[in-house]
C-alpha cells in the first residue's frame, strides 16, 4: 500500500474548524480512502475589525490501494 498526499485550501464563512471540514468534504467527492489531515495553515480575511473568509491550508493523505 502506498500514501499520497496533496494540499488543499478550505474555504468557510463561519470559522476554521468548518474551512478543514470543507476542504476534507470536498476531496472525498473525487479521492477514495483519505486516511487523515494536517492543518498546517490558518488564514482569514479582515473586514471592518471583524474576521471573515477562514481559510486552512491543509495536507490530506489517502492511500492509493487498488488503484495500479
Amino acid at each position: 500500500m502506498q500514501v499520497k498526499v496533496i494540499e488543499l485550501i478550505g474555504e468557510s464563512n463561519d470559522n476554521w474548524n468548518d474551512a478543514v471540514k470543507q476542504a476534507v468534504r470536498q476531496a472525498s467527492k473525487t479521492i477514495p480512502n483519505i486516511t487523515g489531515v494536517e492543518v498546517y495553515n490558518l488564514t482569514a480575511g479582515v473586514s471592518s475589525g471583524r474576521l471573515m473568509e477562514y481559510k486552512a491550508n491543509v495536507k490530506v493523505a489517502y492511500s492509493d490501494e487498488g488503484s495500479f
